[in-house]
């Protein structure tokens, strides 16, 4: 039986999006705890958002972005520096048979919510919204 798709490909298993939600956590953990032996990665302060896994868990990528932005760069270098030793914390507390390789990537969202809030207080949009917002009462109303 196929799976069913979306406009994005198909969607996350139930285990897909368990085991990311875990490692999200845990690596939250591990890094504001500052357990890595890397005193650059120590200083930082970095939000781990999301962890999406490949179909057969063997990759994971991990969305993060620094406290304040600033960095970004510097963060990422630090994290694949430490790689080895974040999976090798990660298998100390997650049960999995295998763990997955991490791919580090700057999480983008918040700028895409900021741009989207920029957007939205535009004079032209806001009268856009309040026209389709009425023309949308006078039909509920009628």
């Amino acid at each position: 039986m196929a799976r069913s798709k979306n406009q994005n490909g198909p969607s996350k298993s139930q285990r897909q999006l368990r085991v990311g939600e875990l490692i999200r956590r845990t690596l939250s953990t591990v890094l504001a705890r500052a357990e890595v032996h890397d005193p650059v990665l120590n200083a930082m302060s970095i939000t781990v958002g999301e962890v999406r896994t490949s179909s057969d868990l063997k990759i994971a990528t991990v969305y993060v972005m620094p406290l304040g932005g600033s960095g970004k760069d510097e963060a990422i270098e630090a994290l694949k520096r430490n790689k080895g030793e974040l999976r090798r914390l990660l298998g100390k507390d997650l049960k999995l048979k295998y763990l997955p390789d991490l791919r580090f990537v700057i999480d983008q969202t918040f700028d895409q919510m900021d741009a989207t809030r920029e957007m939205l207080s535009r004079a032209e949009v806001r009268r856009d919204v309040e026209l389709v917002r009425d023309e949308d009462d006078e039909e509920g109303g009628a």
